[in-house]
């Protein structure tokens, strides 16, 4: 895998890992695993067979990647944010071990989730949303949404730059208007 960097203490063993991504200590990728080119995978990170990572997306230390997660392209994952894909976990013999019933969860191209931030599987967040440090998040999250708290719930909404948006969703800070839509924010203009 050409450009790829696998820390001495680091495990690979995935053989679909982009260009460019770089694979710290004690950080596991398993076989099946998918990720794209110039992602940061943190120290002592997971990322289990089925999981699907997209392009320059960052994981911090401590955080694991179940099986029917998939980032998309310039998602961050804070230290320790937890994912799930089990909605009815058990370690019973009787129960354990049913994927049929595990659900998908999307983060969707941008996605910022804070530090230890949980997400529950079966949830899609929009495309530039802010999820704050420690917040619980139960339901789908719109596009530019920024959620805090538990459980998560709306408390304003960011620019792609990741800077609140004003009352009239206008960035003060690199200028972007955004209108809102049914499932979230869109740029006022096209290709913004």
């Amino acid at each position: 895998m050409k450009g790829v960097f696998v820390h001495p203490l680091g495990l690979n063993d995935s053989t679909s890992v982009g260009e460019e991504t770089r694979i710290w200590a004690w950080a596991h990728v398993m076989k099946g695993a998918v990720i794209g080119s110039h992602c940061n995978i943190g120290e002592g990170a997971y990322v289990e067979g089925g999981a699907v990572l997209g392009d320059y997306v960052t994981v911090k230390n401590g955080v694991c990647i179940w099986d029917l997660v998939t980032c998309e392209n310039y998602v961050f994952l804070g230290p320790n944010a937890v994912l799930t894909n089990d909605p009815f976990p058990r370690s019973h013999p009787d129960y354990k071990g049913h994927p049929e019933k595990w659900l998908p969860t999307l983060l969707r191209e941008g996605a910022t989730v804070g530090a230890n931030a949980t997400i529950v599987c079966g949830v899609t967040l929009g495309r530039w949303c802010l999820v704050g440090a420690g917040a619980v998040v139960t339901r789908d999250v719109p596009a530019h949404a920024l959620v805090a708290g538990n459980p998560a719930r709306r408390m304003g909404w960011v620019c792609r730059c990741a800077q609140r948006l004003d009352e009239r969703l206008h960035c003060p800070a690199c200028g972007r208007s955004y209108v809102e839509k049914p499932a979230g924010l869109r740029p006022a203009e096209p290709g913004a």
